[in-house]
């Protein structure tokens, strides 16, 4: 067997594979060994390189294969943070707080864009709605789930499940070759908070709101193009209102009261299709909604109006409040650990 080394080399991830093909019996022994000590040194040399880029730990532009779309991923410095709300904040599911240790990760400076997701769902490279293939798209929606708020031009995508969002990070995972998923609860409010302590990531007085975020006081009842409020002090936008965000963990409004000190780098998938955690409040909530600290937990009403029998995986038709955005993780796992994580979350 003659083994070729491809060698990938992105922004802080090193992806390193070998292909194999039969060649005539008379290839010497002597050859093969040339072949794997060059492909040894040329892993050296890529692995200082990979390093050279992990230390600097910037941030940079995703582009979205198949468009001429970028997105800019913000670089997110681990630490510690007090995860909960303030004594007199918030709500019991918020507490009793918590120290949290997380590791570096990137995250999208804007919400998911309509633009960037309708390059996923009108892939006709992929299938669609299929029950077994690994990567597929939705399938199509009911109504126009916008409710004519706005889709191309930098408006979030709107009315989806966290299927649909976490398919959509195996499709650019697929594409790209690098791991991208729904962030964690506690790596969602960590980059909010963005080193406050404060009920909002400004401060404590909600009539400041209006210069960060879209919500019920000034949205008109809809959401707005991404971007045009100010961002927190990590450079990410609409963190708060527009369009409330998915996060990866299943809620239990007892979460905080069975966490130690530190918690698992991803939690363990729940299969139950609700609830799970919602974050960051929408253009429809009022002030105490955006609050960083705040849980909202998905509900099945919020699909009521779906005349499907099973009702849709991919779509909410009475949820126009929910987006996401996505996150990488600066230690990237292995292409099985990927390919495991996926599986465990969507089942297949």
């Amino acid at each position: 067997m003659f083994y070729f080394v491809r060698v990938a080399n992105q922004p802080g991830i090193l992806v390193i594979s070998f292909t194999s093909s039969v060649i005539p019996r008379i290839f010497k022994f002597t050859s093969l060994k040339y072949v794997f000590s060059s492909a040894f040194f040329l892993m050296q040399s890529m692995i200082l390189q990979a390093q050279s880029s992990l230390d600097s730990f910037n941030a940079y532009q995703q582009p979205v294969p198949g468009s001429a779309i970028q997105f800019k991923m913000v670089a997110v410095k681990g630490g510690s943070f007090t995860m909960g709300s303030n004594p007199g904040e918030g709500e019991a599911d918020e507490n009793p707080r918590k120290k949290i240790a997380l590791s570096p990760f990137w995250m999208s400076s804007f919400e998911v864009s309509r633009d960037a997701f309708d390059v996923f769902y009108k892939d006709e490279n992929t299938s669609q709605n299929s029950a077994v293939d690994a990567v597929t798209r939705p399938s199509p929606q009911y109504i126009d789930l916008s409710l004519g708020m706005g889709k191309q031009g930098g408006f979030p995508v709107n009315s989806l499940s966290q299927y649909a969002a976490l398919m959509y990070c195996r499709w650019l995972y697929r594409k790209t070759g690098i791991f991208y998923r729904l962030p964690t609860e506690a790596e969602w409010e960590y980059a909010c908070r963005a080193s406050s302590s404060t009920a909002y990531y400004f401060g404590d007085n909600a009539s400041e709101l209006d210069k960060y975020a879209w919500y019920k006081k000034n949205s008109g009842d809809k959401f707005q193009i991404s971007g045009q409020k100010m961002p927190n002090a990590f450079g990410l936008y609409d963190m708060i209102g527009n369009v409330s965000e998915w996060t990866l963990d299943h809620y239990d409004e007892k979460a905080y009261e069975k966490i130690t000190d530190t918690v698992p780098v991803i939690p363990a998938a729940n299969k139950a299709k609700y609830p799970k955690v919602i974050k960051g409040g929408s253009y429809a909530d009022e002030a105490k909604a955006l609050r960083s600290a705040n849980r909202i937990p998905s509900e099945p009403v919020w699909n009521r109006r779906d005349p499907q029998i099973p009702r849709s995986k991919w779509w909410l038709t009475d949820a126009p409040f929910v987006g996401f955005r996505i996150v990488r993780p600066l230690e990237a796992p292995t292409h099985e650990a990927a390919t495991a994580f996926f599986q465990e979350y969507l089942g297949k």
